[in-house]
């Protein structure tokens, strides 16, 4: 289950920061999930939710994930911005230029999966992120 291995990353992630910035708590974390990383974001969500529960120091966390486009640079007309995706094959999306409809193109973003912020309160009370 590739979205299980993604959410033990991600809890590492957020509970060795945490850790090693002396938070009592992490109360909030944003993860950008790109169209082509192939993960479910309501499964990472749900796996990640369960992780986090378990832990007194990200028990209370507020999760916010947002979705990524993909945007493109077309090889054929020089489009440059979010490109169309055929998904009908869930295991090898085709991606297309809105403009001309070719699939040369080249991925400029939407590949990958980021911890774009934790934030955590510390024992005197300063929120940091």
């Amino acid at each position: 289950m590739h979205e299980f291995a993604m959410a033990q990353g991600i809890f590492s992630t957020v509970y060795d920061t945490a850790e090693a910035n002396d938070a009592i708590e992490v109360t909030e974390v944003v993860i950008e999930i790109g169209r082509l990383a192939m993960l479910n974001p309501e499964q990472l969500k749900f796996m990640l939710g369960v992780m986090f529960e378990g832990e007194e120091l990200t028990k209370n966390a507020k999760m916010i994930i947002d979705t990524i486009d993909v945007d493109i640079k077309c090889h054929n007309g020089g489009f440059e911005g979010v490109g169309d995706i055929d998904d009908s094959d869930h295991y090898a999306p085709m991606i297309l230029c809105p403009k001309c409809e070719s699939h040369r193109v080249e991925v400029i973003n939407g590949k990958d999966i980021t911890v774009r912020s934790i934030s955590i309160e510390k024992e005197d009370d300063e929120s940091e992120e």
